[in-house]
């Protein structure tokens, strides 16, 4: 069991897998920085001048009654940015690449040369001959 996940670890996918958490960690710190600072601030202008963003409280006055519309749009767009850019930058790559590796492992293997007439003639002499030999000893082995 433990040669098993000691396999693992050496096999260098861990590595990869740190490298990715912590670049998509990064990731998500700037896209969460943007659509909080720029994205929000363009969602609540949009609920008007007296309210407190996109959205409507459902008991005024009461602030935690507020459904903030506003921030379930910031969460979605944030979600189009990361899927857009986890798609262009790796998916799309990816998946060229893969199908460039299928396209130079299918290559067609070169023809054999065919055999000069000559030889094929002589080949198919043998060929003849071994019949005969057969036939002939067939025919002394039912007497």
């Amino acid at each position: 069991m433990f040669k098993g996940f000691k396999d693992f670890i050496l096999r260098g996918n861990v590595i990869e897998l740190s490298i990715a958490v912590v670049v998509g960690t990064a990731f998500t710190a700037l896209v969460a920085a943007f659509t909080t600072n720029i994205v929000n601030p363009i969602i609540a202008a949009a609920g008007g001048v007296q309210t407190e963003g996109l959205g409507f409280p459902i008991w005024p006055g009461n602030e935690k009654t507020f459904v903030n519309i506003g921030g379930v749009l910031t969460a979605l767009v944030t979600f189009l940015i990361t899927a857009a850019v986890v798609y262009f930058i790796f998916v799309a790559p990816m998946n060229k690449i893969n199908a460039l590796v299928k396209q130079r492992l299918a290559t067609e293997e070169p023809e054999e040369e065919p055999i000069p007439a000559d030889t094929a003639l002589l080949a198919e002499i043998r060929d003849l001959l071994t019949k005969m030999a057969e036939a002939d000893r067939s025919r002394e082995n039912s007497r």
